[in-house]
């Protein structure tokens, strides 16, 4: 299986607003990952599995995988899906990376891959309002309906400590000089994320920084529509778009427009080319950094590195 999905990575091109979701199954209900997070799928040995003890309930225990004990979450119990009976004769487990540490998730099975686009992503009715932080958004396919689930969500609420920004992470947040904060204080910052807890903690990090000309928004095509305003905005004063963004701090995964169209989009205007772009991603790894640099990204960086992103902002911004 893991060939296979690296075989699908090189043929997804970059920058088509294309996404490949594996679809898996807990308690008869339908969900979905983006393939971007998968390693591989392995089959559930419980031999291979150490409990943890005292160790909340969706915690299964530590996984032995080729010498390697990883994490094993019980999605299922997580998500508190009832299991269906005698519905599964074996398991499977899910092996995931993302945020830089690999995670697994135990499954009742898995279905195939869909590839869609990020068009086709719904944002979960209000019904849902209690769970969304755990949940990106759902797609239709052959008329079911398939919950996309946030697995780094998931994983900070089993373990609060991996939360994305921990505190005191930002260097320079306090120690930097007078001269550095003062001229942090004149860049424009744009901020393209689709969680709400995620975009807040950016905006908030960045602005505690120096950092305070922060606009964000909610997903790639709302970043881009606020973009062409600014332009025309510049056109109309005989102005350069730099007069009102100078770098844009973008997001892979999100719903309507994705990270990687967006960059694309921006680095192939002649107005709007010249603006900073910087990719902030739990899914950064080196196929993904090969693919931002496909699309025209000045950097890269993998969350939660928001010490590293601040040191990069400096280099673009403060020359």
């Amino acid at each position: 299986m893991k060939s296979e999905l690296e075989k699908r990575e090189i043929l997804l091109e970059s920058g088509t607003n294309e996404v490949e979701i594996i679809e898996f199954y807990l308690g008869g209900q339908s969900f979905g990952i983006n393939v971007h997070k998968l390693r591989e799928i392995v089959p559930y040995e419980p031999e291979a599995m150490t409990s943890l003890p005292e160790s909340g309930p969706s915690m299964k225990g530590m996984l032995l995988l080729r010498g390697k004990t990883v994490p094993l979450v019980d999605l299922g119990s997580h998500l508190r899906k009832r299991q269906v009976e005698n519905s599964v004769e074996r398991k499977v487990v899910l092996v995931c990376e993302f945020n830089r540490e690999v995670n697994s998730f135990l499954v009742d099975g898995v279905n195939q891959i869909h590839r869609i686009s990020w068009k086709d992503v719904k944002p979960l009715d209000d019904f849902f309002t209690p769970y969304k932080p755990r949940f990106t958004g759902c797609i239709t396919v052959d008329g079911r309906e398939v919950m996309i689930v946030d697995l780094e969500h998931v994983i900070t609420e089993i373990f609060p400590e991996q939360t994305i920004f921990g505190e005191g992470e930002v260097e320079g947040a306090e120690e930097a000089d007078a001269f550095k904060r003062g001229s942090r204080q004149e860049v424009k910052i744009l901020v393209a994320e689709d969680s709400n807890i995620i975009r807040n903690q950016i905006v908030s990090i960045l602005k505690s920084s120096g950092y305070e000309q922060v606009t964000s928004f909610v997903n790639g095509e709302e970043c881009w529509n606020g973009l062409n305003m600014l332009k025309a905005e510049a056109a109309h004063k005989g102005q350069d778009l730099r007069e009102y963004a100078d770098l844009l701090i973008s997001d892979i995964e999100m719903p309507s427009m994705d990270g990687l169209t967006l960059c694309k989009k921006i680095k192939t205007d002649p107005v709007m080319k010249e603006l900073t772009v910087i990719m902030f991603s739990s899914l950064i790894n080196e196929q993904l950094a090969h693919k931002c640099q496909e699309v025209g990204a000045d950097g890269h960086i993998s969350k939660p590195q928001i010490h590293a992103l601040v040191k990069m902002l400096d280099e673009y911004c403060l020359k």
